[in-house]
């Protein structure tokens, strides 16, 4: 038997009058999922344990079956593995994101944050500004990695775990409240703007429609992290196929390979079928037993509050990734399992995560049983399917 989880990071939501009161999974037209839903068993789960965030750290290593109340020490240290960050034991991590405030004459705490990605910024373009400001920011004490896209990593030798805003829960809003209190930190984030408000890299961008990069924004901190072997917990050869760093850092940590597609990048315009085809053929050509395939853009599209984006991210989840998997796997005659979920909800209502529960698909090729569900939120909710432990779910698919 082999197994393959797609998780569309994001995906669930909350019914939309403009859908006439439907989800934008329930909306979106996924013939494949319909397929397949109709002989599986599906339900809801809940990935986020009661008091603790709802980010996409504690939902995928409840998803991958780490529980995130013994597992979790931030977000930050998983992707700074990712990065290869040589993290000692008195490190501590912090996601440095390039975001877009407004650029008017108004101080610096009455900016208002306008995207907590900028506009997608690609690597290439985000390693500029990242060099330009860390010249003069990096030290003994400071050190910053480039990541992917918006998403970078600073390391404080012998820091502090100090509680920092998520910028995505704070979009559209002035910032000055939700800013750290801690001097080192603030300085950094308002000379990072004086450094990159003028850049000529973000001239060029403003002329091109796009949002300027133009403001480092820590969050997301925490120390090293030790998870324990996936292939010693589950008896399983696992593999994880993702263009995010946090995700990567995750399958570091728990000793899985990473497969890295050409063209993967965690937006709405990614390598959908690149990605699907890294885990079929890694189930089938390369000997391993289970891959992870992760999904950004619903949660991309959540955030940026777009109805159409988010629709289209879950057809293309769908016909690119969900039907070229089940072809492949079809056409060979192995007996498998998949697993569609998301990680939590980012309802487009606020453009952020919530600790809701999930529905989760479980197909079985060896189980035609006709059930007659659709996925989406509202039937997975009334089969009476519920896990209440999201780090469970993994053991069920396993099951078999």
């Amino acid at each position: 038997m082999k197994y393959i989880l797609v998780l569309g990071d994001g995906m669930a939501d909350e019914p939309i009058e403009e859908l006439n009161g439907q989800t934008p999974l329930a909306f979106a037209k996924t013939p494949v999922m319909d397929e397949i839903s109709a002989v599986s068993e599906i339900g809801m789960v809940h990935t986020i344990p009661e008091g603790m965030s709802p980010g996409s750290d504690t939902a995928n290593l409840s998803v991958l079956g780490y529980d995130p109340k013994e597992y979790y020490t931030g977000r930050s240290p998983l992707e700074a593995l990712s990065i290869g960050v040589p993290m000692k034991s008195t490190d501590v991590a912090f996601r440095c994101n390039i975001v877009t405030l407004s650029d008017g004459d108004e101080p610096f705490e009455e900016k208002v944050i306008i995207d907590h990605s900028s506009s997608e910024i690609s690597t290439k373009d985000a390693e500029v500004l990242l060099r330009a400001v860390t010249e003069e920011l990096e030290n003994e004490e400071f050190r910053f990695y480039v990541g992917t896209s918006y998403r970078h990593c600073l390391i404080w030798a012998n820091g502090e775990v100090l509680p920092m805003t998520q910028p995505h829960d704070i979009l559209g809003q002035v910032i000055g409240q939700y800013l750290p209190p801690y001097e080192k930190f603030l300085s950094m984030m308002k000379r990072s703007y004086e450094i990159l408000k003028d850049h000529p890299l973000n001239l060029e961008r403003k002329k091109q429609g796009l949002n300027p990069a133009n403001c480092f924004w820590f969050w997301g901190v925490g120390t090293k992290p030790a998870l324990s072997s996936f292939e010693e917990k589950y008896g399983k050869k696992g593999v994880m196929i993702s263009a995010v760093d946090l995700l990567k850092g995750i399958g570091v940590g728990a000793e899985m390979d990473n497969i890295i597609v050409e063209g993967a990048n965690g937006g709405l315009n990614t390598n959908y079928e690149g990605k699907a085809n890294a885990a079929v053929d890694a189930v089938l050509k390369k000997g391993y037993d289970f891959a992870y395939i992760h999904v950004e853009a619903p949660d991309e599209m959540g955030h940026q509050g777009s109805v159409e984006r988010k629709i289209q991210s879950i057809e293309y989840l769908d016909q690119r990734v969900i039907k070229v998997v089940k072809e492949a796997m079809d056409a060979s005659g192995e007996e498998y399992r998949i697993l569609v979920l998301p990680d939590h909800p980012t309802p487009i209502r606020v453009r952020t995560h919530t600790a809701a529960p999930v529905p989760y698909l479980l197909y079985d090729s060896t189980d035609q049983t006709e059930r007659g569900w659709k996925y989406n939120e509202k039937e997975a909710f009334a089969s009476g399917n519920d896990v209440p432990r999201g780090c469970d779910l993994l053991k069920h698919l396993f099951e078999r």
